[in-house]
């Protein structure tokens, strides 16, 4: 039976796939800050084939301890989802929240992938959710925005090393989606114009079809954002900014 670990997945896109993955026979490990929303992810999947690893992966002994427990446990799948972010203009949002932002999303992530990638064998996959923002600046959340960039153009490469070893590596760009990151971040969904939202069960059905098909090292979740995309391609990037700009739940606009 195949197992993966899910970090992140508590809620949102981690504990929505963590559901599709149980539903599909995998053998799960979830890992979050959160024990209690652990343990009750963990009772509605069952506990007797699924485990928990409440650990805080921007704290640098919980990303040591998760990059071991990498290299001991032999997993087919890895969800490289854990992230967090804050919207507010740069120098409102207090410096070390910001760091903070930076360990989890771009050190964790490269800790744990080099952990799971050191022992993967052909048909192992890793998938390192990066964001649309990955693609575009935020005023408002120049860190994350800046986070997930990295988080897109490390998937490529890897991608390309690992390709020919039969694991295949990608980055997943999901859209803005009505999950509870955006509460967290200090907004809320409904910040952004109805038009760039999907559900969270939309970036779930892409994200476990890319997984499916294996094709390609750059995923952008939703026609609706790769359209927003290609439209980009067209502007200058000074006005692609300073749309991204205008809709972004981040800036005062009063």
């Amino acid at each position: 039976m195949k197992k993966a670990l899910v970090t992140g997945a508590s809620g949102g896109i981690g504990k929505e796939v963590a559901k599709r993955l149980a539903a599909e026979g995998y053998l799960l490990t979830l890992v979050a800050r959160n024990e209690e929303k652990l343990g009750s992810l963990q009772e509605s999947l069952g506990r007797d084939h699924h485990h928990i690893l409440p650990l805080d992966l921007t704290n640098q002994e919980d990303i040591i301890y998760l990059s071991n427990h990498l290299v001991s446990n032999k997993y087919d799948l890895f969800i490289n989802n854990a992230g967090n972010g804050t919207y507010g203009r740069f120098v409102d949002i207090p410096l070390e929240n910001q760091i903070e932002t930076m360990t989890l999303n771009m050190e964790a992530l490269v800790a744990l992938s080099y952990a799971f990638l050191k022992h993967a064998k052909s048909g192992d996959a890793l998938i390192n959710i990066a964001s649309i923002l990955a693609h575009s600046s935020l005023p408002g959340g120049a860190v994350y925005a800046a986070t997930k960039s990295f988080v897109a153009n490390f998937s490529e490469s890897l991608w390309y090393e690992f390709k020919n070893k039969g694991i295949f590596v990608a980055g997943f760009n999901p859209g803005a989606a009505d999950s509870d990151f955006h509460s967290n971040a200090g907004s809320q969904t409904s910040a952004f114009p109805k038009f760039v939202v999907s559900s969270v069960q939309q970036v779930t059905d892409e994200l476990i079809n890319a997984i499916s098909k294996r094709s390609k090292p750059r995923i952008v979740q939703g026609l609706k954002n790769r359209l927003m995309l290609f439209g980009f391609r067209f502007l200058s990037r000074k006005a692609a900014v300073k749309i991204m700009g205008k809709i972004s739940p981040g800036m005062s606009h009063s």
